[in-house]
Parts: C-alpha cells; structure tokens; sequence
C-alpha cells in the first residue's frame, strides 16, 4: 500500500469511527419528529403521510440570498432516491417585497415571471403565492419561506396543511 492511499483509509477509519454508525431511515416513512427540529428559525408542524425517512439539512447561497434548506428523500426500488418535500427559509436584501419575490423565485427556478401560473396564497398575515406544488411567502422585507412537495404523489391539500403546519419559533423559544 502506497502511503496516501495508507492515510486515506486511516482518515476514513478515524472518521467513521468518531462518527459511529448511522441510523437507516426507519420504515415506513419519515420520523415525524425530525419536521419540528428547528430549521433557521422555524418549524414543520406537519409532515404528508409517506414522505420519505431520508432527511437532510443544506446551507447554501444563491443570487446573493442565503437558504436554509430541509428535505425530505424516500429511496427508490432502483436505488435512486427522489425529494418529496422541501422546506427552504431564504434571507436576503432583494427579497423585500413580493414582486420581488416572485422575480427572484421565477430566476431560480429558471420560470418565465410572466407565464408563472401563480395563484394567492396567505400564512396567515403573511401573502404570497402558490402553484402545483409550491407555496411561498413573504414572512417579512428579507425573509421568504418555500415549500415544495411532489404534485404526482400528493394533492393540494396537503401541500397547504404542509404549508400551514410551517411556524416560526419565538426568539426567546429558539434553541442555541
């Protein structure tokens, strides 16, 4: 054994050993729980019957806005996976209205702003729009809350329970 492929297998040994073994999704569906962890600030207070176990959380930026990101995977009988919900809390300067809004989500998704079949959608105080499979809304100037659940696997109706069951948390509730 060459020497870098020596310290490459002992990197990985540490690191799995440090780590320690990781749980498989359970079967039979997403823990409900993992939807009320806390995610930039909110939380998932419902979760579609069937939504994938596989969950993950992703810190990235796009266009000079900042997403937190949560989704929810199922794997495939190929052995592929496929996203079934996606929760992202977006924060940025040139999201301080909803038209600007719409204009920076239509960039993103690579839809033409004018052609977008959005209809209105309320969190509450909050406005916004939705679409087959997509909800947003301006929380407040710079900060947007998304929803994404898969339309070919579940209706509109839990799309807007899913939508709805998002929360912010309290600042003084909010875990460090």
């Amino acid at each position: 054994m060459t020497a870098r492929v020596l310290f490459t297998v002992l990197v990985c040994t540490v690191l799995a050993v440090g780590i320690g073994p990781v749980p498989p999704p359970p079967a039979g569906g997403a823990v409900k729980g993992v939807g009320m962890h806390e995610l930039a600030g909110f939380t998932v207070g419902h979760l579609p019957e069937g939504v994938g176990g596989q969950v993950s959380d992703f810190h990235t930026e796009w266009g000079g806005v900042a997403f937190s990101s949560r989704v929810w995977e199922r794997e495939l009988p190929d052995g592929g996976y496929t996203v079934d919900l996606k929760l992202n809390v977006l924060r940025g300067e040139r999201l301080g209205d909803l038209p600007s809004v719409r204009a920076f989500l239509s960039e993103y998704h690579e839809r033409d702003a004018a052609a977008w079949d959005l209809r209105p959608f309320r969190h509450g105080a909050a406005a916004g729009h939705r679409t087959d499979g997509l909800v947003f809304w301006l929380v407040e100037p710079g900060l947007v809350v998304e929803v994404r659940l898969d339309p070919a696997r579940f209706g509109e109706s839990e799309l807007t329970a899913t939508a709805l069951g998002v929360r912010r948390v309290e600042p003084a509730k909010r875990s460090g």
